[in-house]
Formats: C-alpha cells, structure tokens, sequence
C-alpha cells in the first residue's frame, strides 16, 4: 500500500488480526479485533494529517470528497472497504472507516467451523445456487454478507458467466469467468455512473448471473426485473434486522426510485423473482451466523406469503443451532431438474447429515 500514506494506521493495516479500523476523530481510533472493539494508543498529529490521508484515498480511486461533497465510499489497493466523512457532514471532525480485506478468502468450511451454519444448512445453499434459484441475502451492518455471497458465488459452475455490480468493489469472486462492473463518480462534477446503469448495461453483455452487491436505490427495481426475465440464479444483498423486513425495506427501495409501479404488481414481481432470503446475524460476542432461511410462497390478500425452512431459536440459550423448520420447499422440482437429490427425510429436524462440498 505504498501509494498513499497512511501514518499511524500503517501497523494496524498490516495486523492480520484487526478486522476492522475506525477512526473516529484524529485522536481517538478503534479497531475490532476478535469480535470485539477496542481503543488503541496511537493518533494523528492532528485534523490536518487525518484528512490529508482520506483526500490522499480519493485521489488514488479517482474519487472526490469536499465540503460540497463531505463523504467517500472506496477501496484500498488491496481490496479494503473505506468510508470517509469531513466536515460539514462530520461537525466534530474527520473520522474514517477501513473494513480490511481477508487476504485468503472465506470458504464454505470456515463457516461451518465457526457455528455460522451446520452440515444441513450447507447442502441446502449449495444445492439452491446449483438449481439456479435466486437468493437475497439480508442482514444487518457487518453481518457478514458480502462475505457470504462470495461464498455463494464458488458453487456455480465455471461454464457460467457471472456478472457482479458493485458501488464499491468487494466482492471477489473465485471464478474463471467474471466481469465486474462497478458504479464511477466523475471527480469535479456531477456526472455518475449508478448501480442502477450498471445493471441496464449488464442485460447487454450476455450473462448467465448477475450478482448486485448490494440493492441500496432504484437499482432494486431492475435487480426484480432480471430475476424475472431469464436470468435466474441471480443474487444480491440487502440491510434489513429480519426476512419481513427484508421485503418491505424492497418495496421502500422500489417507491424511492419514483417508480410508478402498483404495490399489488410489485409484490407479484418480488413473488415471481425472489426464491428465498438468508439472514445473517451479528451475535454479541461477535460470531456472524445464518439465522434463518424463508421461502416466498405466493401472495393472499395482497400480503405475501412466506414459510421458514431453517431457523435459530434463541429463547432457551445463546449458542443454538440451526435447524430445518420441517416444512418442505415448494421448488422441490427445481433441484430434480438439475439432478439435485437430497437425504431420506432431510426435512425432519431430527435428521442429521455430514456435508462438505466438492
């Protein structure tokens, strides 16, 4: 990371056990390190030298952070997340937030050392993304999704074409072929490349997959329509505490993008579209896991109807497991097409199977 100086940071950037930096003012800077946060002795000199660093960052990705335009979204050389805020957006200072990237990619089996999912859950994702079904992953900040989608991303096949869109480069797929494409403010003016161009513009360059990175504006209208319109196996990400909210936070997204789209057709789309939503949890201690996995069922009354397939009950204890609902997913014929089989009564909560992936 020679190209742009990073004083005090430098060590932290360098510690493989610090997961993330923040810096909330140039004196006080934080790190999470295990799960959990934690002050540390250092600091800049001053205001001066923090934003020195930060406009040093906007520079080197071809982007622009000033009073008129008081924040920045980018990506270091190595691939790690940074989101910067000046004044007059941050009226008690600078302060700057570096989510490092893990230089050897998570796989599935980290997760299944981690607690993150078991045996079950594993053989159920992996099969979803080999039958083509399209996946929303939910969850809430740090929860560990595009992590998982990257995960994800290593079940489909190498004869597939994938396309990912991003507004700042994450992802990185571990796929022979992968293009990616990513949103671009112009430096000294208004003009801007959207998530949203990106995906009208990928309709075009013959994918097999579209993975958005994360649905955050009117993106998530287009996200819909290609769900729906051949391109199945698609994936992508969205904030939301629970599936319900997952959905609503959809259409609330869908509304902002002065969409004149009935709310009936809408959710006929997202049924259409959507096959299940994951959702990831940040437990106190830090741990990430897959909390549970719905089905989209259909609409009645205009509500759209869901059925759980996998869920953690935390009522009686902290660590519990995951488990299937008992409840049988009504795309079973989906797997049967792509030759899918599953384990004699794997459904039953009580059935335990033992899973690695090829």
């Amino acid at each position: 990371m020679a190209a742009i100086p990073f004083g005090p940071l430098e060590a932290l950037l360098r510690d493989e056990s610090i997961t993330e930096i923040m810096v909330n003012s140039y004196r006080r800077i934080f790190v999470e390190q295990g799960g959990q946060l934690q002050l540390v002795p250092l600091h800049f000199q001053n205001e001066q030298e923090l934003i020195k660093i930060i406009e040093g960052i906007a520079s080197y990705c071809s982007r622009e952070i000033s009073q008129s335009k008081p924040y920045l979204d980018a990506h270091l050389p190595d691939g790690s997340r940074v989101n910067a805020v000046i004044s007059p957006m941050a009226p008690g200072g600078a302060n700057l937030t570096i989510r490092k990237f893990r230089k050897k990619p998570f796989l599935l089996d980290d997760l299944l050392q981690s607690g993150a999912l078991d045996d079950k859950t594993a053989y159920f994702i992996h099969a979803c993304v080999r039958a083509r079904l399209n996946i929303v992953v939910s969850g809430g900040t740090g929860t560990g999704k595009t992590t998982f989608l990257n995960i994800l991303s290593g079940f489909i096949p190498e004869n597939e074409r994938i396309i990912t869109i991003e507004d700042v480069a994450e992802l990185n797929l571990q796929h022979p072929n992968w293009v990616r494409l990513e949103s671009v403010y112009g430096v000294g003016s208004n003009n801007r490349v959207t998530v949203r161009d990106c995906l009208i513009n990928s309709l075009r360059m013959r994918p097999d997959r579209i993975i958005v990175g994360e649905c955050r504006r009117d993106e998530t209208f287009e996200m819909l329509q290609a769900m729906n319109t051949g391109h199945e196996g698609s994936m992508t990400t969205l904030h939301a505490n629970t599936p319900r909210d997952c959905l609503a936070r959809i259409e609330s997204l869908v509304a902002s993008g002065n969409i004149d789209f009935p709310i009936a057709a809408l959710r006929k789309q997202m049924v259409s579209a959507i096959d299940i939503v994951i959702q990831l949890k940040r437990l106190r201690g830090g741990q990430r896991i897959v909390q549970e996995i719905i089905e989209l069922t259909g609409i009645e009354q205009n509500t759209i109807t869901t059925q759980v397939l996998f869920q953690r009950n935390f009522k009686n204890r902290q660590d519990a497991q995951i488990t299937t609902s008992g409840m049988v997913p009504t795309f079973m014929e989906r797997f049967a097409e792509h030759g899918i089989q599953f384990p004699p009564n794997y459904f039953d909560p009580a059935t335990k199977i033992t899973y690695r992936p090829d």
